[in-house]
């Protein structure tokens, strides 16, 4: 009798409409096979709206019960060792403050349980935290503190209105200098009271120089004093900091050699051994915490055969990245490419598209030239300049076409996925004169982008300042710390039923600013039609640079272009 596993969840209802896929989903690029779609929806019809977990996901109003968190889920299609195609689900991270809920598999390594290394040594380091937070509350060194800035002050103080009366003093004789030439000139004062009086000035500035020896070393004696005490309060500190430091790095280390992943070969390797490869060496938090790798590591253990895998966020979107309720996303590349880069060797797995020249078949059109420049209409899905591993590119097909023009030719870009106007510089003059242009923002943009459904208003302005997603190139974040300004007016153009034209004008020109801009829930919070990154993958990504106006390099008259958009 075969024992039931209970992370392998079979369908409810018949999955023979759906023809199974021959090859593994690449996991950071993919539409959803229906099977995994299938799976998905049995998953949050059967689990997640009922939450048995009462995880706060921020869909339920009368649910204000801690944090709210939401969260992406995977689901792994898998076929069994008899031939049953069924499914396992996971969730990234924790879920309700738990590692292991049902029907989820398991984590790579628990460290939550009571008998783990992790729960012993992370309490060493929380008791130096502990003495950290009491050594940098002592009211003595409060107090050290508040003397040390009241001192500085004092200081600051005397020393100034010393050196203003020995500015006015050193007027003062300086006044009574050319008094006594003069008296001395015209015989009201003898050689002899001429010499006594310089002498005595003589004396006053150096004695005035001397006080301000003597006030300057007075408090930098006072200072000094204090802050050795301080130093030996910091000292304290800053050793136990380090001793922190050297325990975190020790667990870290620990820890990360007991997450073990499998392959579907049987080979096994750790997280530093998968991360020692990367830029920095080291693994980022949270790494094999996420649910693909989850998925996979329990499907090889268990010895079931992985066929399509998805994954999905499930509740209120974050702060700073997009994440929309029940929308699919790849996995992250900071912190699953390493991983799940082993996990899947040997397996037959879909091809990379980033590896593919989409734009082979694609033909640039030339909508004006002249000495100076070229203004072309940019197909959607070609690169700007030439990729790491795909070299067609506009600025590669412009130097073919080009082959005499001086200068780097490409004067600004346009995302990959995004079609229309771009400037080509055909002298290096005309480059450098552009490019100051751009720099100065004196050039007029406009983008013409089909988004889903309708904004409730008829124009406005999106600011939201962008930073990378350093987990996640390329995709942007919305964080106002770190982020740069963006900012992008916009209006209705025409409504299209579920979908809306806009036009877009943005002042800024941060990298994917449009996409954020529309699909982020503090600005429009409606994605461009076709956007892979921030909202649903399409035939294309519905954005295109319609209208573009600028001076010209030479005559500096105000020259302008248009392109229709193949979507309007």
């Amino acid at each position: 009798m075969s024992v039931i596993d209970p992370c392998f969840i079979q369908f409810n209802d018949s999955i023979a409409q759906h023809s199974l896929p021959t090859s593994f989903t690449f996991p950071f690029y993919y539409q959803p096979h229906p099977v995994c779609l299938q799976a998905a929806h049995q998953l949050q019809q059967d689990w997640l709206i009922k939450n048995p977990w009462q995880h706060n996901f921020g869909l339920d109003p009368e649910n204000d019960r801690g944090m709210v968190i939401g969260k992406m889920f995977g689901v792994l299609v898998v076929k069994d060792q008899q031939g049953k195609v069924g499914f396992l689900a996971a969730f990234s991270g924790k879920l309700a403050d738990q590692n292991i809920l049902p029907p989820f598999v398991p984590p790579v390594f628990d460290m939550l349980t009571k008998d783990s290394f992790f729960s012993e040594e992370n309490k060493q380091i929380n008791e130096i935290n502990q003495l950290i937070i009491q050594h940098e509350a002592k009211p003595e060194l409060a107090f050290l503190h508040s003397l040390l800035d009241r001192q500085q002050q004092q200081a600051e103080t005397e020393l100034t209105l010393l050196r203003s009366n020995i500015i006015d003093n050193r007027k003062q004789r300086k006044s009574q200098r050319e008094q006594a030439d003069i008296d001395l000139a015209q015989g009201k004062l003898s050689p002899e009271a001429y010499k006594t009086l310089s002498i005595e000035l003589s004396r006053q500035s150096v004695q005035q120089k001397q006080q301000l020896s003597e006030l300057k070393q007075h408090w930098a004696d006072k200072v000094e004093l204090t802050q050795k005490q301080v130093d030996t309060h910091q000292y304290q500190i800053k050793q136990l900091k380090k001793r922190r430091k050297q325990l975190s790095n020790q667990l870290q280390k620990k820890l990360f050699n007991q997450y073990q992943f499998l392959n579907i070969s049987g080979l096994t390797r750790d997280l530093n051994s998968l991360f020692i490869e990367t830029p920095n060496h080291l693994s980022p938090a949270g790494a094999g915490e996420c649910a693909a790798p989850k998925l996979l590591q329990y499907a090889f253990k268990q010895q079931l055969t992985p066929i399509a895998m998805a994954e999905f966020w499930w509740g209120q979107s974050p702060k700073s990245e997009i994440k929309q309720h029940q929308n699919y996303y790849p996995a992250c590349h900071s912190k699953c490419r390493p991983i799940l880069g082993h996990m899947l060797t040997d397996m037959q797995v879909d091809p990379d598209p980033l590896l593919v020249n989409t734009a082979q078949d694609k033909h640039i059109d030339i909508i004006y030239q002249d000495a100076d420049f070229a203004i072309i209409n940019k197909p959607a899905e070609m690169l700007s300049v030439a990729g790491k591993n795909v070299t067609d590119s506009v600025q590669t097909r412009m130097q073919q076409r080009f082959p005499h023009a001086t200068g780097p030719l490409i004067v600004h870009r346009l995302d990959m996925s995004t079609s229309g106007l771009m400037v080509i510089a055909l002298t290096k003059e005309a480059n450098k004169a552009l490019q100051q242009q751009f720099i100065n923002r004196t050039v007029t943009k406009r983008y013409i982008a089909l988004v889903e459904g309708q904004p409730s208003q008829k124009q406005g302005s999106i600011t939201l300042p962008l930073r990378v997603d350093l987990n996640d190139r390329p995709k942007q974040l919305v964080c106002y710390e770190h982020g740069k300004n963006a900012e992008t007016f916009w209006e209705v153009y025409k409504n299209k039923g579920e979908t809306t034209l806009l036009h877009l004008y943005p002042k800024t020109g941060r990298t994917h600013q449009l996409r954020v801009h529309c699909a982020h829930h503090l600005g429009l919070g409606l994605p461009i039609v076709g956007d892979d990154l921030y909202g649903q993958q399409a035939n294309r990504l519905h954005l295109h640079a319609a209208y573009i106006g600028f001076n010209h390099p030479s005559s500096g008259q105000w020259v302008e272009f248009t392109a229709l958009a193949d979507f309007e």
